[in-house]
């Protein structure tokens, strides 16, 4: 909240380094005076107007980079929501007095996000240093050490800049591949039989720890009974991604035919400590019986299910609970365990992003999950999975990946 009294258009103003403020689409939003006059444009200039029409590259420098350096990072803080401080830039400025002559100028350039209050980029804060003299004054002949470490600083300094750009977007495209890859692999039934079911996932916002969620929904043979399960693999991008789809697949193909979830992922962790990757990986699986109403349930070091009665109540069925699928070299029967229903409970279903947060325990998370489940118990699958995602992901985003699958009884 913003104390009285305070004037913080003056300060903004009045600030001792240059500053502006740009809208999502670059558009000078506001500047101080500083800026203004270190610029050297008006601020009928700036104001209103699209950053690189103000200040575009100098069209004879073939070299010229500013321009395409300042764009990535600024297009960096929109989609990370993370402040991005640059390397000292040269980014030439055309003279208004002398048009076509352009001044060598470099800055250093530091860009922070606004958030609105739907918690998304409002705007941009650019903000900039001047190091033009700084940089003229090591330019000449180098006759001390010292000056020769500041010249060999600067320029690895621009280059470890260009090494993390290209590295940045390789794995931008890794995440695009990994991503598609997941969805591909992913079951989209919204219905198995006659019983209503929603799936929702959603990759970490700002990270490249994704794609290791993974959830599924089979029918199992004989009488009315379906499987439900999710997991978690360690890791990231690509690998975890093909990890993901080999311990799913092999789960699936164990539910439809083993005795109970206990066997399926004895059959599951066999298989785990023969695939690459799959160190440490977690998996909840619960096999539903609507004729007998029950609930046979088993976990591998995953976060247990929830049940949501008609009445709001809230269970988690947390007592069959055993380490990660490969934390055993011997071969140990997992523990299980069975629990009633009634008709038009809800099972749900889901991994470490929708409950676990940084710096908190994890009785807090289930204690939101809950409270969630039990204000919307009355909604069915497809809303109340929207609800329980809209109230408990940050509105910025989750750090981790979040799987959630959640089946009317």
């Amino acid at each position: 909240m913003a104390e009285p009294g305070i004037d913080y258009a003056g300060v903004f103003q009045a600030f001792p380094g240059m500053v502006a403020v740009l809208t999502p689409e670059l558009v000078y939003v506001d500047a101080n005076e500083e800026f203004v006059r270190m610029s050297g444009r008006s601020r009928e200039q700036l104001v209103g107007n699209y950053l690189f029409d103000v200040f575009p590259d100098n069209p004879d420098d073939p070299a010229a980079s500013g321009m395409r350096n300042l764009a990535a990072s600024l297009h960096r803080v929109l989609a990370t929501g993370e402040r991005d401080t640059m390397a000292v830039q040269r980014y030439d400025v055309q003279s208004l007095e002398q048009p076509g002559c352009w001044d060598e100028r470099y800055w250093s350039p530091v860009n922070a996000p606004v958030f609105g209050p739907d918690g998304k980029v409002a705007l941009l804060v650019h903000r900039v240093e001047e190091v033009t003299e700084f940089v003229r004054a090591r330019g000449g002949p180098v006759g001390t050490r010292a000056r020769a470490l500041e010249a060999e600083l600067y320029l690895r300094a621009r280059e470890l800049q260009e090494v993390n750009e290209r590295l940045r977007k390789a794995h931008a495209r890794e995440r695009e591949v990994a991503l598609a890859l997941q969805s591909a692999m992913l079951p989209a039934l919204l219905q198995v039989r006659d019983h209503r079911a929603a799936v929702r996932y959603r990759p970490a916002v700002g990270a490249l720890n994704v794609c290791g969620d993974w959830y599924d929904l089979v029918e199992r043979i004989g009488g009315d009974r379906i499987c439900v399960a999710v997991g978690d693999v360690v890791g990231h991008g690509l690998a975890a991604a093909c990890v993901m789809g080999q311990l799913r697949s092999a789960l699936s193909a164990a539910s439809r035919v083993a005795a109970g979830p206990a066997q399926a992922l004895d059959v599951l962790g066999r298989y785990a400590r023969v695939v690459p990757g799959a160190e440490s990986a977690t998996a909840v699986t619960t096999f539903v019986d609507f004729d007998a109403r029950s609930i046979t349930y088993s976990s591998a070091g995953h976060l247990p299910p929830a049940l949501v009665e008609a009445d709001g109540t809230v269970r988690f069925l947390d007592e069959a609970t055993d380490p990660p699928l490969d934390a055993s070299p011997d071969p140990v029967a997992r523990p299980e365990a069975v629990t009633g229903f009634t008709e038009g409970a809800k099972l749900v279903l889901y991994t470490d992003g929708l409950v676990e947060r940084r710096g908190e325990d994890l009785d807090s998370g289930l204690a939101r999950l809950a409270d969630s489940l039990a204000r919307h118990r009355a909604a069915e699958p497809e809303a109340l999975a929207d609800a329980v995602l809209l109230e408990l992901l940050p509105p910025e985003g989750a750090t981790d990946d979040t799987a959630l699958i959640i089946v009317r009884l």
